[in-house]
């Protein structure tokens, strides 16, 4: 398998960096889709397009009877400019693939070409997940709500993702654990609402601002007074608005927070308290409060027979010096936990940190405008992914 992938090495490069250079947001995609039905041209797959959404669903069907598996890469970019002088840089002003999806999907189109050429022996059927939208606007609800699971007639019975990471793994390295991997991703909306005035008289008005401001910071001493530190959220306010001039006080002031959580009762409580804080602070100042906490991807759980089984294939095919157990899971979140709430799944991450001698704790991390991905890892990906698929259908 790794010899059969290293050969195909060269032209997943090739792709990876096609698609780098144009990237696309969210779930209209069409030069992304376009060049993947390129790469998939010629291969026996049965092909369904997404409608409102640049999706590819592709079914390759076994030689033998068997069960389906699903293989998932993500699509999508991040509005963010890239800073990283690379030959094949973003030429789309603002968008850059910063989170390595462009090699997600190469990767993918290798798995397919190497699980094609053994067709043969797959016992069942192998759905591949081109899914655009990861990146907030819930592409793969959308695709299951579609029908992905059933393409291949019956429903899954195991699902696989592989993301790459441009730090604090090694190069080359694969990680992955049982239970949760990925935290829930939640945002908290808030406007405080008071009475203008001159900013010379706050007490002929109802100023909302340092409501706000105490507000912002009742709720970090929240998480750490109400929410049990060994099931622990992270919540962070990223924008905070107020205002039009310095000797104006405003009628509003408005601000909105990212929640993480891991678990599902950390989860409901930071929403609870979250709230409660937010109306109390706002009734003390006497103002007004509207606030909700928009429901986003849940928690990315692995399924422990799976894991287990995607760590053994990852030291069996790459040495077990290649392997390590992740030892906790990341505050980061994925939609592929809406894959993982419906089929048992794993979820594993791939070092892609450039091997030119940076260090992998102090490189710049996925989403960053400096972000770079060593794509010299794109073999070992499709035959990790092809690997993980074929094992599956052989357990039956």
């Amino acid at each position: 398998m790794l010899h059969a992938a290293a050969r195909l090495q060269p032209e997943l490069a090739v792709l990876r960096r096609e698609l780098h250079q144009e990237p696309e947001l969210a779930l209209e995609l069409p030069r992304t889709r376009d060049r993947l039905l390129v790469a998939l041209d010629g291969l026996p797959l049965e092909l369904t397009l997404g409608k409102g959404l640049s999706s590819i669903t592709a079914v390759l069907r076994g030689g033998r009877p068997g069960p389906n598996v699903l293989l998932r890469a993500d699509m999508d970019a991040l509005p963010v400019q890239e800073s990283a002088r690379l030959p094949y840089a973003s030429r789309i002003p603002g968008t850059m693939h910063a989170c390595g999806h462009d090699l997600h999907m190469a990767a993918l189109v290798g798995a397919t070409r190497l699980l094609a050429e053994r067709r043969a022996e797959l016992a069942g059927n192998v759905v591949l997940m081109f899914q655009p939208g990861e990146e907030g606007a819930d592409g793969a609800r959308l695709m299951v709500d579609a029908g992905v699971l059933e393409a291949a007639g019956e429903r899954v019975v195991a699902a696989y993702a592989l993301h790459v990471a441009s730090a604090i793994l090694p190069n080359g390295m694969v990680t992955t654990r049982p239970g949760a991997v990925l935290a829930a991703s939640d945002t908290l909306r808030v406007t405080l609402r008071g009475r203008g005035g001159h900013g010379s008289s706050p007490h002929a008005a109802l100023d909302p601002v340092p409501a706000a401001c105490e507000t912002v910071l009742a709720l970090q001493s929240m998480v750490t007074r109400r929410i049990d530190a060994f099931d622990p959220v992270v919540l962070t306010v990223g924008t905070f608005s107020a205002g039009t001039a310095a000797n104006i006080i405003p009628d509003e002031a408005r601000f909105e927070a990212t929640i993480r959580s891991i678990s599902p009762r950390s989860r409901e409580l930071v929403r609870t308290e979250a709230l409660r804080v937010v109306h109390g602070i706002a009734a003390a100042h006497g103002l007004e409060a509207a606030a909700e906490v928009e429901p986003g991807y849940p928690v990315t759980v692995n399924d422990p027979v799976e894991a287990d089984f995607a760590a053994g294939l990852a030291a069996r095919l790459f040495g077990a010096q290649r392997y390590v157990e992740m030892p906790q899971p990341i505050a980061g979140s994925e939609d592929f936990g809406v894959v993982g709430e419906l089929v048992p799944s794993a979820y594993l991450l791939l070092g892609a940190v450039p091997d030119d001698g940076r260090d992998p704790l102090t490189a710049p991390y996925n989403h960053s405008p400096e972000a770079e991905f060593d794509d010299n890892v794109l073999g070992d990906g499709a035959a990790l992914l092809a690997g993980l698929a074929l094992g599956r259908l052989a357990r039956g």
